[in-house]
């Protein structure tokens, strides 16, 4: 039977070989008898643009352009690592990008796609700063540096946000509920699917007086996790690393 495919959060960075090879292996198995493969964010640990010369991330993109000349419809939503990513990467990989959020008809169910860092309006801090890089204006400044300012940057914010998630309560850094309440009824859907807090899980819950379905995709720090869609149901779970 065939599935369409949901992964995020894998966080792919050279410095994790062994979580790239399992991402490189699934594309090259799995991935190729899939109706779709959908990336909702944060596929690499950081992201400085399009025309970064990192071997790793060549080696990534090649492996998405193999599986998408294969056949495999294949779609990437930006996340908080990898908002840069652009159109040059989605012609060199045969990759769609998608807005955030974007619905689709998952098995004639109406599905809203988000990466999920929209629905942590808790962390006031972290909305600012989402505010300011998703700026045009910021961003073209910031892809008119030379690629070693850009990893500098990357490299400071990385270590910035590591001490800044150090000393927030949990509760902040995970979705708000009233949030996502908000997304279900402006998106007109019973059905979400998003990564980002690296919290898997299933959830069903009562919004506006209708059972919602809350799905939420793990990350690939230990693990890799899948969300697989069939006519039949759903299946969130881990691909051993």
């Amino acid at each position: 039977m065939g599935q369409v495919l949901f992964i995020s959060d894998l966080h792919l960075d050279e410095a994790r070989p062994e979580v790239t090879n399992l991402f490189l292996e699934f594309l090259a198995t799995e991935a190729r008898s899939a109706h779709a493969l959908y990336i909702l964010g944060d596929l690499f640990e950081a992201w400085i643009g399009d025309d970064d010369p990192n071997p790793h991330h060549a080696r990534v993109q090649d492996a998405l352009a193999a599986l998408t000349a294969s056949g495999v419809p294949t779609y990437f939503m930006h996340g908080n690592r990898d908002f840069l990513v652009g159109q040059a990467f989605a012609e060199r990989t045969g990759v769609h990008l998608l807005e955030d959020p974007t619905v689709i008809d998952l098995y004639e169910e109406p599905t809203v796609l988000l990466h999920g860092d929209t629905l942590c309006t808790d962390d006031v801090e972290y909305q600012q700063f989402r505010q300011m890089v998703r700026n045009p204006d910021w961003q073209r400044e910031f892809l008119s540096q030379p690629v070693a300012a850009r990893q500098a940057f990357a490299d400071k914010a990385r270590a910035e946000s590591r001490s800044a998630q150090s000393g927030k309560a949990m509760a902040i850094m995970d979705v708000n509920q009233d949030t996502v309440a908000a997304a279900f009824a402006d998106c007109g859907v019973r059905r979400m699917i998003h990564g980002h807090t690296h919290r898997p899980a299933i959830h069903t819950q009562s919004i506006g007086g209708q059972t919602c379905q809350r799905i939420v995709l793990g990350d690939w720090y230990t693990q890799g996790s899948v969300l697989r869609a069939t006519a039949a149901g759903l299946s969130l779970s881990n691909l051993p690393l």
